[in-house]
């Protein structure tokens, strides 16, 4: 596991009428849908966790190499959030999300169907 890819503060929400300051959002997420939305919410004021798969992270990361070597869209989708890479499949890090989910006010997620409920963390989990 290795946490700490700041995806950087602009536009995060942090002038005194952000009406969604204190909220916290877990985003498992990729390419497009997913971090359009949550960019939106860390727009508001939330505070993004984007969860990153391990090595290779959102692959988006790779569409180009504009900005300090990672995509522009990446940057530009990823403003605001924090982000942290985790092996859902190893014990260690399914502990750091458990603890994650029990202080988060929403979770998003675009894996592919089914993604969340083989993992254990579906609607009813």
């Amino acid at each position: 596991m290795d946490g700490g890819r700041g995806t950087g503060d602009e536009g995060r929400g942090e002038e005194r009428d952000a009406p969604l300051r204190g909220i916290t959002i877990l985003a498992f997420e990729q390419a497009v849908a997913g971090p359009y939305a949550t960019r939106q919410l860390a727009d508001l004021g939330a505070r993004v966790i984007k969860i990153e798969r391990p090595g290779v992270g959102d692959f988006a990361r790779g569409y180009d190499r504009t900005v300090h070597g990672i995509a522009s869209y990446f940057v530009w989708a990823n403003r605001g959030k924090e982000s942290l890479t985790l092996d859902l499949k190893h014990p260690e890090g399914r502990a750091v999300v458990e603890a994650l989910l029990e202080r988060a006010d929403v979770v998003v997620q675009n894996l592919a169907p089914g993604a969340m409920e083989r993992l254990g963390w579906g609607g009813g989990a």
